[in-house]
């Protein structure tokens, strides 16, 4: 059997809207099983069904046992893949899926595509590797109790909330700031509205921006989360270069977390690249966070 099809009895079938209950659920069992906490929303759910390629392996008994999705905020020439099947009956599902997932890679015309794993996900990895991807780099998932030890304000920086009018100076200072790590792709404001803006249920009162002397030198987005979530997540933080080891990130993250504490969250969390040349993972364990967990980069060429 070649590593693209399912034992006898299993079937493909596109992701539907009625399968977000089921999904939410398997990567919650996936979660539990690697890193013992529930780590994913049913935003994250939608956001992944909404993509240009999610399916399902079916088992024969009916049950939803494996999901890979090409993540929607990929692109540039290079795709994420994520790969999840349930730790009981699911395995049969994963290097399939990861199979398909790249062939959906190529089919969008990907000069390359990368997957994650836990480090503690041996099955996976071996899958991982023998699919021929190479490991790049790490990341840390974040977390900190609230409140946080943020510190003092910071002189010579006001922070504000975002208002939709802000939004093409607010990504400027994002695009910019990102153009310094090396594995950021540039995808131009109309893209970027579309992918976090347009059609998305945003709450600008979790958006800030920074200024000094007038003008934003920092920024910092949150994901979209539901009513029940208890984190809040901060999905991007950029400061302008110039503005950078001055307390700006530190002011920014400041007044999230007391956002994310009047709005009824315990906790704040994000994810940083360990391979970032801005040395972010400094700033962030200034501000009270630590590691919850590291999770493994790994890239195949197309």
């Amino acid at each position: 059997m070649s590593d693209e099809r399912l034992p006898e009895g299993w079937m493909w079938r596109p992701t539907t809207a009625d399968d977000a209950a089921d999904l939410l659920a398997l990567v919650h069992a996936s979660d539990m099983s690697a890193i013992g906490f529930a780590d994913f929303t049913s935003e994250d759910v939608a956001d992944g069904m909404s993509g240009a390629y999610s399916e399902v392996a079916v088992a024969p008994n009916g049950a939803v046992a494996g999901w890979a999705y090409l993540d929607p905020g990929s692109g540039g020439g290079r795709e994420f893949a994520e790969v999840y099947v349930h730790p009981e009956g699911g395995l049969p599902a994963q290097r399939p899926l990861l199979a398909r997932a790249v062939a959906a890679a190529r089919a969008q015309g990907a000069a390359s595509v990368r997957t994650a794993s836990i480090p503690s996900e041996h099955e996976l990895i071996d899958s991982i590797t023998a699919a021929g991807f190479a490991f790049v780099k790490q990341y840390a998932r974040m977390g900190v109790d609230l409140p946080a030890p943020v510190g003092d304000p910071v002189p010579g920086v006001a922070v504000r909330t975002v208002t939709e009018a802000d939004l093409p100076e607010f990504f400027e200072v994002f695009d910019a700031a990102f153009r310094d790590t090396p594995d950021y792709q540039p995808s131009g404001y109309p893209r970027w509205r579309e992918r976090f803006v347009d059609g998305h249920p945003v709450r600008f009162d979790e958006w800030f921006a920074a200024e000094v002397d007038g003008r934003i030198a920092g920024v910092l987005q949150s994901a979209e989360s539901g009513e029940a979530a208890d984190e809040g997540w901060v999905k991007h933080l950029a400061v302008r270069r110039e503005h950078r080891r001055r307390g700006v990130g530190r002011a920014l993250l400041a007044a999230a977390f007391a956002r994310y504490l009047a709005n009824g969250r315990s906790r704040a969390g994000l994810g940083v690249d360990l391979a970032n040349p801005t040395e972010a993972i400094r700033l962030y364990t200034g501000v009270g966070m630590r590691p919850v967990y590291q999770a493994n980069v790994y890239e195949r060429e197309l």
